[in-house]
């Protein structure tokens, strides 16, 4: 039993277990090119969550990891089969249902590991603060906590299916990667399509994009420069920053300055 995990735990521990800090992976069920699976995006985030609840747990912090929800909003990837939808408005009643059992089982404070693009969840944190006890932190390990390893470690991290999710699909669900009997990714390129528009094409303007036109089989990034020691070693980097997080969390009271 690892009791930082809550689907492996049973009730004899939990109910003399205080824990501090719940934490809860999201990733989605989608298309990742050729080569990856629809899973893949859940599988990081339990992969992450996994090992930053045990670097916290075993320097002294109560921290639970929830089951990953393995579904996130994919209303432009609608055209591919079973991309599985949940719309932003479905994912804010589900998160509000299970900060209230959170909070009936006394845990104040909750890190939301988010490791699906389409999930934006920075309104939701903003519309729930002020309708529960728990107090909200987010991280989408594939931006800031992550955004200087990826440029030390990948020729090219990539959007969607790239270097950087391949390298750890490679390194930690490797019997779920495609490739040919050369040993080769079954993968093409991940070339995408620019729009009309050169603000948006340069940033300045953002849309919701439609992936059916954006890409040829999904892939927003070229993947075939992955290994699986640099998946290694961008999760290596992560758990440290995420788990050093944890132990403060988990140390620091809730009072009526908290966060600050």
């Amino acid at each position: 039993m690892r009791p930082w995990i809550l689907s492996e735990t049973n009730y004899g521990f939990v109910k003399d277990c205080r824990y501090q800090v719940a934490v809860l992976p999201t990733g989605a069920t989608e298309p990742h090119n050729l080569h990856l699976p629809y899973g893949t995006d859940t599988f990081q985030a339990d992969a992450i969550a996994t090992r930053a609840c045990e670097a916290a747990w075993n320097r002294g912090a109560r921290v639970v990891m929830l089951p990953p929800i393995p579904y996130g909003t994919e209303t432009n990837q609608s055209h591919f089969p079973l991309s599985m939808n949940l719309h932003p408005s479905t994912l804010m009643t589900i998160f509000r249902d299970l900060l209230g059992s959170l909070t009936n089982s006394g845990i104040n404070k909750l890190l939301i590991l988010n490791s699906h693009g389409g999930n934006e969840f920075k309104p939701m944190l903003r519309e729930l603060m002020n309708q529960t006890p728990c107090k909200l932190f987010l991280c989408d390990w594939f931006r800031g906590i992550s955004a200087d390893l990826q440029q030390e470690i990948f020729e090219d991290a990539g959007d969607h299916a790239g270097e950087m999710e391949t390298a750890l699909g490679l390194a930690f669900f490797r019997e779920f990667v495609a490739t040919d009997e050369n040993g080769k990714l079954t993968a093409d390129d991940g070339a995408v399509n620019p729009t009309r528009f050169d603000a948006v094409n340069q940033g300045w303007v953002s849309i919701s994009r439609p992936w059916h036109l954006l890409t040829s089989n999904t892939g927003s990034g070229n993947p075939h420069a992955a290994t699986a020691e640099k998946g290694r070693q961008l999760m290596e980097g992560v758990v440290g920053r995420l788990s050093e997080f944890l132990v403060e969390l988990a140390g620091s009271e809730v009072d009526e300055s908290f966060p600050f």
